[in-house]
């Protein structure tokens, strides 16, 4: 018989069993939680850059909120348990354990308690391992090539390394940076599937570095590093105007592999004296501005012992912050044609940014040279006078007849038409030569924008292509020209539409770091970041500085961005305070309304001292509810009193009673601003608004506005009760207008409202870029409005949302559909059957209020699909 002990214990036993058995069930009722991420999105990263990181999931389809949460952490010789903590926040929960260190491995899991209080159960574990984050971590030496190119040629140089592998490889890190632009090969093979490595920092203040895993790599036994070395932005020529931007003048390696045995040992092999290179090779040159020369008759040849330095320098070397540019996609040749003898033209459909692949033909000897254009001249010929003096061609001499399988290295275009010459003569082009290679910044995207309009959903391609093309790397203007900068203008203007359309936060946070470094001593934001100009000033453009950060926060509630940035938002505001001459600002300059229509002056009409006021108080407005939200209240009354003292200044010498504008000529823009950032009081607004109208009607129902006014133009008339006027604006024809591009052939946004025309050709050919974003900032009012999903500031990241659609007789329905840190989010409307139906999806732990677009009241909802029908 079974003693008393035996007997407590198999019921213990039993009930123990049973207990995790309705735990089970519990969980797989309820879900687990998932889509765990750190930071700004990072899955499973291997060379995580913050040792300080934050975690976020998402919640199971069911779920209506989440009332309390769990997070493990575990790790060689840590854990950190945060217990249970009440609290929706499923969202950047800060890490709260022991201290993180360079090259450590974690993995964490969360728990939580639904709105009945159930607990989920664990979900399954994430990753995370930390890269090299500081200088002291690297043993590695900076290497170069020994010997000199030639001057204004930015040879490629291959710098190789033996070395042994002296056992059975448990693990193997291999760490790598460079002062210009790096490809490691690997006993033949490439690592990993990144392009244009590191990338573009402020490279004097920091240089990004880049982790991969080369366990499976390496073999027992000899062993060679190949790394193929790039001038790119570091050395290379970069700047407009034909100037030579130089940060260094050679390219160099910081290289280090740290292997880890079966049996415990540990080894690094480093890039150091040990190391050869030569610049005597296949590639002839490869510059970002001028394409790539291939000579495939040589090999690599004359190597030499390299020229190292122990001195790591100042600026900081640390794991990079987001994602790196990869191929996103492949198009195919739409059409071939042979404008001249000897020249073939493939058509590719789409504008896009990246290079060619190709399968062709050759024979021994003879150069293949390629010309991309992003349209054609009205003789079917490339076009590449916008190009300026950005060369823009790629080479290859064949080493034997036959085909050959050829993409560059460390170039890229901004193109939609490919020429090649130089082909066999008896050689007939077929469609599969060449394929165009997509790259940019690897982005998930999480947006979607449809509706019932060929031209508007026309629109929305052109503004999400128009972002992958600018996207590389950095926020750049342009793709195409010998210019291709971090201009801040734009970014501000289409940072709130970016959001939408791609998951960019980390690629934000990070340009935001480099505009930190290279903020002036007085404050003042440079135009350009990274810093190629050494000026800056320009109402609008210095004003990236906080709305960016602003935007960023407001669509993702991570509020790290606005502490990381507060100081520097604070400077600003400061230099422009010290501007101030009686409360305005008489003496600032700037680029202005930049390129507004129908006006004498690429500057537009609108003068710099209006511009300066109003966006020194927008800036002072957001400086304020940052400064509130980071519970700096002493901060956040100062700068309200602040803002309220700018706007009263604004209005009192910018306005009459009327509403009517003063002491400045009467602009679009300068009602527009007005408006949308609150510079006059609430009463004045209709007034205001009144003189806009006026002003649209006196321009046939056309915009006049250029980079600072566009993106509240449909915003400001739809709020002030003139929707029907916003979507007149939206949907017009004639120039200027979105749809006049897309009526000329347009698949990417323009720098200018009439870059080209059918029956005028182009317009200012020395500055007329095709694929040029600051226009689609508009895509934000079709997401927010047409569709009618639309953020809340109050509770950002769309923990709460607004569904407000504008539903319009010009539209027969509109969706739009976005991947929050909740999950999806949809706002959608359709006309059916003499009705409107609306859908609304709201993720789980997330609220919105829906705004009927009837008299029907308003609505809180929780979490769940809804479908409304409405009598309109």
């Amino acid at each position: 018989m079974m003693n008393k002990i035996g007997m407590f214990l198999l019921v213990v036993f039993l009930y123990s069993s049973v207990a995790n058995a309705d735990r089970d069930s519990v969980s797989q009722k309820i879900g687990l939680g998932h889509s765990l991420t750190v930071g700004d999105g990072s899955v499973d990263p291997v060379g995580f850059h913050d040792a300080t990181p934050s975690f976020s999931w998402k919640l199971p389809l069911g779920v209506e909120k989440q009332t309390a949460y769990r997070i493990e952490v575990t790790g060689e010789s840590l854990k950190w348990d945060s217990g249970w903590v009440e609290s929706d926040q499923s969202v950047f929960i800060p890490y709260e354990g022991g201290k993180l260190r360079s090259r450590q491995q974690l993995q964490w899991r969360v728990r939580f308690k639904n709105e009945d209080g159930l607990d989920s159960g664990w979900s399954k574990f994430a990753k995370f391992e930390l890269g090299l984050l500081s200088n002291s971590d690297w043993t590695a030496k900076w290497i170069r090539p020994a010997a000199k190119a030639p001057a204004k040629v930015e040879k490629v140089a291959c710098l190789r390394h033996q070395f042994v592998v002296d056992g059975s490889v448990k693990q193997a890190r291999l760490y790598a940076t460079a002062r210009g632009l790096f490809e490691v090969n690997l006993n033949g093979k490439k690592v990993g599937q990144d392009h244009f490595a590191n990338g573009q920092t402020s490279y004097s203040n920091r240089l990004d570095s880049l982790t991969y895993d080369v366990t499976r790599d390496l073999v027992e036994g000899n062993n060679s590093f190949d790394v193929l070395l790039g001038y790119g932005w570091y050395a290379g020529r970069f700047g407009w105007q034909g100037q030579r931007q130089v940060f260094g003048k050679f390219p160099e390696l910081l290289l280090q592999l740290e292997i880890v045995y079966q049996d415990g040992r540990k080894e690094s092999i480093v890039s150091d004296e040990d190391w050869t290179a030569t610049i005597d090779g296949p590639i002839l040159s490869s510059s970002i501005y001028d394409g790539e020369h291939v000579d495939a008759t040589k090999e690599w040849s004359d190597w030499k012992p390299v020229v190292a330095r122990s001195d790591l320098g100042a600026a900081r070397i640390v794991p990079k912050p987001f994602a790196t540019v990869k191929e996103t996609e492949l198009l195919s040749v739409q059409e071939i044609t042979e404008p001249e003898e000897g020249r073939i033209v493939f058509d590719l459909g789409q504008n896009m940014v990246g290079w060619p692949r190709l399968s062709i033909p050759v024979e021994e000897g003879k150069t293949v040279k390629l010309r991309f254009s992003e349209m054609l001249n009205s003789d079917g010929t490339v076009h590449t006078k916008n190009y300026r003096a950005a060369k823009s061609t790629d080479s290859y001499t064949a080493s034997k007849t036959g085909t050959i399988n050829w993409e560059p290295k460390f170039t890229f275009h901004g193109f939609r038409y490919v020429e090649l010459s130089g082909l066999p003569a008896n050689a007939k082009p077929a469609k599969d030569w060449v394929k165009g290679v997509v790259l940019h910044t690897e982005m998930e995207k999480i947006g979607t924008f449809e509706s019932s309009h060929a031209k508007l959903n026309q629109l929305q391609s052109n503004i999400s292509w128009g972002q992958r093309g600018n996207f590389l790397d950095i926020p750049t203007d342009c793709p195409q020209r010998d210019e291709r900068a971090g201009w801040t203008g734009d970014s501000q203007a289409f940072a709130p539409t970016s959001m939408f359309n791609f998951d960019c936060h980390g690629f934000w946070k990070s340009w935001l770091d480099s505009m930190r470094d290279d903020q002036l001593e007085d404050g003042n934001i440079p135009h350009v970041i990274p810093d190629i100009v050494g000026r800056g000033g320009s109402p609008g453009w210095v004003d990236a500085a906080t709305i960016v950060p602003w935007e960023v926060y407001l669509r993702t509630g991570d509020i790290e961005v606005l502490s990381d940035n507060y100081s520097m938002m604070g400077r600003l505001v400061g230099w422009y305070r010290n501007q101030t001459v009686d409360g305005l600002l008489p003496n600032i300059e700037g680029y202005g309304d930049w390129l507004q229509p129908n006006s004498e002056n690429k500057r537009g009409d609108t003068p710099s001292p209006l511009l300066g006021l109003a966006f020194y108080g927008n800036s002072c407005r957001i400086l304020a509810d940052s400064a509130h939200l980071l519970g700096r209240t002493e901060d956040a009354t100062k700068y309200a009193e602040e803002a309220d003292s700018i706007n009263h200044s604004f209005a009192e010498h910018y306005f009459d009673s009327d509403g009517k504008l003063q002491n400045a000529p009467e602009t679009q823009t300068g009602y527009l601003l007005a408006i949308a950032f609150d510079l006059i009081p609430n009463s004045m607004k209709p007034k205001a608004t009144e003189h806009l109208v006026r002003l649209i009607g006196e321009a046939d129902g056309h915009l006049r506005t250029g980079f600072l006014g566009t993106p509240y133009i449909v915003s400001v008339l739809d709020q002030m009760g003139h929707s029907d006027l916003a979507m007149t604006i939206l949907l017009k024809e004639t120039y200027p207008s979105w749809f006049y591009s897309i009526n000329q052939g347009a698949t990417t946004m323009w720098e200018r409202w009439n870059s080209y025309s059918k029956q005028d050709g182009f317009s200012g050919d020395r500055m007329n870029s095709l694929n040029h974003y600051a226009y689609g900032a508009v895509g934000q009012w079709m997401y927010e409005r047409l569709a009618g999903l639309s953020p809340d500031p109050d509770h950002p990241g769309y923990k709460h949302f607004f569904v407000r659609p504008l539903v319009t007789n010009e539209l027969d329905w509109a969706r739009a559909e976005l991947e929050t840190n909740y999950g999806k989010a949809v706002s959608a409307w359709k006309r059916e059957n003499g009705r409107v139906v609306m859908e609304v999806v709201v993720p789980p732990n997330a609220t919105a209020t829906v705004e009927f677009p009837s008299e029907r009241k308003s609505e809180s909802v929780e979490a769940g699909t809804y479908r409304y029908f409405l009598k309109m």
